[in-house]
C-alpha cells in the first residue's frame, strides 16, 4: 500500500486473536502497522507481533527488493510492535536501531541484548536525515509506555503517531472509527490524559497533514476530527450528551428499577440513553460509555456488606483510568441492610470533580410506591 511516492505499508492483519492485551474482546481483529520511508537512506518504521514476524518480513522485502534498509525505527517496545526487531537485525545487518534510551533497555529485558553496537539514542527535538526526508522525533513518555517516541517526516508533514490515535479492529474490516477508538483509547490509554494533552500540545505546533499509528487505519484526511476527540478524551470532557445506566441484578428487581429509569428518561427526551448489564456485556464498553456520556446511574445490590463484584470491578476500572467531571445517580438494593450507596461514594473519594445526586433510590427487595418516587426525584436531577 502507498501512503505517499516515498512511504509504503508494509504492516500485517491479525484475524487470529480472540484477546488484545489479554483482556480487551477483538471480534475484528487487529491491524500491527509497519512502514518503510524509501529515500537515499532507507527507514522501516517498527516491527510487528511475534506471530507475524515472516509475513512482516515479506512486505518489508516486496518494498525493498535488492536494497537493505539503514534503519530501523523503534518507536514503542510493547511485544506486538517490537518482536521482530532480533528478527530485522539478523536479516538487514548493516541496518542501525533508532529509539530511545529507555527502549534499549527493554530491548535487553525481551531479548537479552540492546544491539550497542547499531544504537541511534534519540531524545526530543533530534532528528535524523534520510536525504530529502528529515525526520524529526517527540518524546511521548505514558502514551502509554515510558520509552515511547513518536516520528515527525516535516518533509511529508507526516506523524508517524506509535500507539496514539490507534483502534481496535484489522485493516480489512468496515467499521466505525469512533466507536472500537474510544473503546481502544480509555481501555489501554485512559489513565494518561495529562501525558496525551502534552503531546497534543506538542502536535499543534508541528504542520501535520497524515497521522500514521500502530493500529488501525491511517488517517489520510479531517484531522480536525480525531484530534479534537482525542482532546476531549485525554481531558476528560464530555463527548456525548446523555445518560448511561450500568446495572447489576441478582433477581431482577435492581435490573427492573434500571429499565424504568431509563424508559423514564427515554420519555422526558434524554438526547441518548445507554443502559448496560455489567454481568453479561462487554466491560470495555461499558467503560467506554462511562467517559462518554456526563451522567451515569450506578445500579447495584449490597453484596456482603459491600457492592455487587461485576460492580466494584466497573468502578474500580474508571477510577484507575482517573474518570472526572461527572455527575452520578445510584440506585442501590438490599432486602435488610441496603449499604451499596455509601459503598459507592468511597470507591470515588478520590476521584475529581465527581457530583452525586440528592436523591438515592434506595430499594428493598422489590420496587415499591416510595422507591418508584424517588426514582421520579432521580431522573429529574438527571434531565
Amino acid at each position: 500500500m502507498d501512503i505517499t511516492n516515498d512511504i509504503k505499508y508494509v504492516g500485517v492483519n491479525d484475524r487470529e486473536i480472540d484477546l488484545f492485551e489479554g483482556m480487551y474482546t477483538v471480534p475484528n481483529g487487529m491491524a500491527y502497522n509497519s512502514y518503510v520511508i524509501l529515500d537515499e537512506k532507507i527507514a522501516v518504521m517498527d516491527t510487528v507481533d511475534r506471530h507475524f514476524g515472516s509475513e512482516w518480513l515479506a512486505n518489508v522485502k516486496s518494498v525493498l527488493g535488492e536494497k537493505q534498509p539503514d534503519y530501523l525505527v523503534v518507536q514503542h517496545m510493547e511485544p506486538d510492535h517490537s518482536a521482530n526487531i532480533k528478527n530485522f537485525t539478523e536479516c538487514y545487518k548493516s541496518a542501525k536501531i533508532v529509539a530511545s534510551a529507555k527502549a534499549f533497555v527493554m530491548m535487553k529485558q525481551f531479548f537479552g541484548d540492546d544491539f550497542a553496537d547499531r544504537q541511534v539514542v534519540v531524545g526530543e527535538g533530534d532528528t535524523l536525515s534520510l536525504g530529502k526526508h528529515v525526520l524529526n522525533f517527540v518524546t511521548a513518555p505514558m502514551v502509554h509506555w515510558p520509552e515511547v517516541i513518536m516520528t515527525y517526516d516535516s518533509t511529508e508533514k507526516v506523524l508517524f503517531s506509535a500507539d496514539a490515535f490507534g483502534k481496535f479492529g484489522a485493516l480489512d474490516c468496515d467499521e466505525d472509527w469512533a466507536c472500537e477508538a474510544r473503546r481502544y483509547y480509555f481501555g489501554i490509554v485512559g489513565k494518561y490524559g495529562a501525558q496525551v494533552q502534552a503531546l497534543l500540545k506538542k502536535a499543534s505546533a508541528l504542520d501535520i497533514q497524515k497521522i500514521l499509528p500502530l493500529h488501525g487505519p491511517m488517517l489520510l484526511e479531517d484531522l480536525g476530527y480525531y484530534l479534537n476527540l482525542y482532546n476531549t478524551w485525554s481531558s476528560y470532557g464530555v463527548e456525548s450528551e446523555g445518560v448511561c445506566i450500568m446495572y447489576t441484578s441478582v433477581y431482577g428487581h435492581t435490573k427492573a428499577a434500571a429499565e424504568m429509569l431509563a424508559e423514564k428518561l427515554e420519555k422526558a427526551g434524554c438526547p441518548k440513553v445507554a443502559i448496560t448489564d455489567l454481568a453479561r456485556d462487554d466491560m470495555a464498553e461499558a467503560v467506554e460509555d462511562a467517559f462518554r456520556y456526563g451522567k451515569m446511574v450506578l445500579a447495584t445490590t449490597t453484596y456482603n456488606g459491600d457492592v455487587f463484584p461485576f460492580m466494584r470491578d466497573f468502578i474500580e476500572r474508571l477510577t484507575e483510568r482517573n474518570y472526572q467531571n461527572r455527575f452520578i445517580g445510584i440506585i442501590e438494593n438490599g432486602s435488610w441492610a441496603p449499604n451499596a450507596a455509601k459503598v459507592i461514594k468511597k470507591l470515588f473519594e478520590n476521584s475529581k470533580n465527581i457530583t452525586f445526586a440528592n436523591t438515592v433510590v434506595t430499594i428493598k427487595s422489590a420496587l415499591n410506591a416510595e422507591s418508584q418516587a424517588q426514582t421520579d426525584e432521580l431522573l429529574k436531577e438527571l434531565l
